[in-house]
């Protein structure tokens, strides 16, 4: 009798997550869009990118938000506490799943347990901007380590967030360069270049997408990108290699989709296949790819063998570099 119940009871809870997966989306009930940091950034903008199409594929509302904070454990633990339904999705940097937990003191969630992973998106470089009216003194990489070098810890670097590839980018930096620069994180990377803008930050490594307009206006300068190649649709831009002397420098970020732990497969899967219909389309590729992205689309098992292996790798540069936050 008791084996018959548990037999039961069990079936019954197999079942809960199976209906979950058969009415996945709920009709009616929107989907959430979050992104780790402010309206404006890479996931700000890839979401609005695939809002509607997004939508129509699936059938029900889609609402875009940027939950930003605590270097986008914010929205990771959103996300990690909503229900197992995939009603809410979040696109998530390399920066928040893999060296967070390297950077900071202590961890709201862990991303390898507490989150599942949908797919991958996208790999971006970030690059070396400062203000041509601010800064016009810095004409080269060679001459902003010299300033550097000549008054040690007065220069400054913004970033998007401890922990955020923006800063982890110029700590690599500063160590390879052997100088001594002030760490000033800000909510997010636009208001990290407002800084910049105003003279408030002396540098700033960013991704190239929100720099590029007024790169071409003139308002900054690009002194180098930080992937190990040029970019080709940059190809005028030196690799940070190439202009500082720094050889084998690197350090690029990669976005994926992420949902609750304990969502169903099905509904992983139906995430999985609508949000790769909608990005892999030339319209989507071009725009993507105009902003200095590299696609790279991939399913859950490859996205967390990727983050798996990054983990380990990030944890030994952030010792090296000595970013971690006491």
């Amino acid at each position: 009798m008791l084996g018959r119940f548990l037999l039961v009871a069990a079936a019954l809870l197999l079942a809960v997550p199976m209906a979950r997966a058969q009415q996945f989306p709920t009709p009616g009930r929107p989907i959430l869009l979050l992104g780790g940091f402010p309206a404006g950034t890479q996931a700000d903008i890839y979401w609005r990118l695939i809002q509607q199409p997004l939508a129509a594929e699936l059938g029900v509302p889609m609402v875009v938000e940027a939950r930003s904070g605590a270097s986008g454990n914010i929205a990771m633990e959103a996300t990690a506490r909503s229900a197992p339904d995939g009603h809410v999705v979040l696109a998530a940097t390399s920066a928040m799943l893999a060296i967070n937990r390297a950077v900071l003191p202590s961890m709201p969630i862990d991303t390898q347990t507490d989150l599942a992973p949908v797919m991958s998106l996208f790999e971006v470089p970030n690059v070396l901007v400062v203000s041509a009216e601010k800064r016009p003194q810095f004409t080269d990489c060679q001459a902003l380590i010299g300033a550097a070098r000549a008054a040690p810890g007065k220069l400054n670097y913004a970033s998007s967030g401890i922990g955020a590839s923006t800063h982890l980018a110029a700590a690599q930096f500063a160590t390879a360069a052997n100088i001594d620069m002030l760490h000033v994180p800000y909510r997010g990377g636009p208001f990290a270049m407002t800084a910049l803008y105003q003279g408030d930050a002396d540098l700033f490594f960013y991704q190239s997408g929100p720099v590029l307009d007024d790169w071409r206006l003139g308002r900054v300068r690009l002194l180098g990108i930080t992937s190990a190649e040029r970019m080709p649709t940059l190809p005028e831009i030196p690799t940070i290699a190439e202009a500082c002397g720094m050889p084998g420098f690197e350090s690029t970020t990669w976005y994926g989709i992420v949902v609750s732990a304990r969502t169903p497969k099905p509904i992983i899967d139906r995430l999985h296949a609508a949000i790769t219909k909608v990005t892999d389309t030339p319209e989507v590729r071009a725009r993507m790819e105009g902003m200095g992205f590299t696609m790279m689309l991939g399913g859950p098992e490859a996205m967390r063998k990727r983050l798996a292996a990054d983990i380990p790798h990030w944890a030994g540069v952030v010792q090296r570099s000595g970013a971690r936050q006491q």
